[in-house]
């Protein structure tokens, strides 16, 4: 969407802004191709990584940058939230910061399945271009690569543009040129390019192309030569900056975290419905006595699964949908762990019966026998989970 304000001459303001229009179509992209390892070179302020790690097919995500104080300035907003250790996602997800030249080659950007190049050839001088294609295209030969770049031809709309739009650029290529130039590439490499753009003029009364013109690379074949790429290059031309690995449920540590804190929010609520409904079977709303611990353990007796010397293994087990129900041993209330594994969440989480066993294993909330969880009847008690 383009506005346009004809009181002091055209002026041309896009909503959204293009450069977050550039960053969502990337996240597009990585939507309908799903991309395991994404780079962006020239990642700058890390925006673009800030709003990719979001993305659940990502697993590794990289950014390079010439500027080192950049990178360590904008850091820290790649790394884990609280909330990010609190609900650990399914996923693994590394993130990596690298300083050094876009034209060198290093091996830690090897096996990429998207690479971005978001308004970042034009700042390269002209004998620096070839170096740049060899490294992306001949070296590190990534399945999707995306290159974006100024539309000299939209310029003379722009207000304030005299020659180029960043003092920094060392060229602006008008369509003609970057597809003769990315064509070449593809046809050199092994790659079909498509073209595209973003921010187009409204009414379509002039032929300028989009502001922001993008090809996008998709390599032909599949196969590389790893090997020879590694022993050729083992050393670093790239700084690593950061890194960071984000909580996983893929981590057993994690993983047993996740599981214990449902498990506690299940049998907790087992634990309170039960009580409200022997609340309601035995005492009127307006009758006191039931913050008494006699008249909890009276109540709590007359249920028919209560028994002092009940032993959990020979208990009939219904269907898995269900879950075996709760029963009491004096002010004790055992919560069986297949009734536990009966929550979807606690299902998706374990997988099987036995794996929610094997993760509750060491916990002192559990029976003798391991079965079932143990919950007190007193409101006030805490669990004793071990870490």
């Amino acid at each position: 969407m383009v506005d346009k304000n004809h009181r002091d001459g055209e002026i041309i303001k896009f909503i959204p802004p293009l450069y977050k229009q550039r960053y969502q179509f990337i996240k597009d992209l990585v939507v309908k191709h799903k991309p395991k390892k994404v780079a962006d070179l020239g990642c700058a302020d890390c925006s673009l990584l800030w709003m990719l790690k979001f993305c659940s097919c990502i697993e590794v995500l990289a950014g390079l940058d010439i500027c080192e104080n950049v990178l360590k300035e904008k850091m820290h907003r790649l790394t884990p939230l609280p909330g990010d250790y609190l609900q650990p996602s399914e996923r693994t997800l590394t993130i990596t910061l690298h300083q050094g030249s876009v034209v060198e080659k290093d091996s830690c950007l090897l096996g990429f399945d998207l690479i971005t190049c978001i308004e970042l050839i034009e700042h390269l001088e002209s004998t620096e271009l070839p170096k740049f294609l060899e490294a992306v295209f001949g070296f590190m030969t990534p399945a999707m690569v995306v290159i974006s770049t100024p539309n000299a031809e939209f310029n003379p709309l722009l207000p304030g543009v005299k020659l180029f739009r960043h003092s920094n650029h060392k060229f602006e290529w008008n369509r003609t040129q970057f597809q003769n130039w990315a064509s070449a590439a593809a046809d050199h490499y092994g790659y079909s390019v498509e073209f595209t753009g973003l921010g187009t003029l409204p009414g379509g009364n002039k032929d300028v192309g989009f502001c922001t013109q993008i090809g996008v690379f998709m390599r032909n074949s599949t196969e590389e030569d790893e090997f020879v790429k590694h022993e050729k290059h083992a050393e670093r031309a790239y700084k690593t900056i950061f890194t960071t690995v984000y909580p996983s449920l893929k981590d057993e540590k994690y993983l047993k975290f996740a599981v214990v804190n449902e498990v506690i929010f299940q049998a907790e609520k087992l634990k309170q419905n039960l009580m409200d409904s022997l609340k309601l079977d035995h005492y009127s709303a307006d009758e006191e006595g039931w913050d008494e611990p006699q008249c909890r353990t009276q109540a709590l007796e007359r249920l028919p699964l209560f028994g002092k010397n009940m032993d959990l293994t020979k208990m009939d087990s219904p269907p898995l949908e269900e879950g075996p129900e709760p029963f009491c041993t004096g002010d004790v209330i055992y919560i069986p762990l297949a009734k536990l594994f009966s929550f979807p969440k606690v299902q998706r989480l374990c997988g099987t019966l036995e794996n929610l066993q094997k993760l509750l294993a060491d916990s002192e909330a559990l029976s003798s026998d391991g079965s079932a969880v143990m919950v007190n009847t007193d409101d006030h008690s805490e669990h004793d989970w071990n870490d």
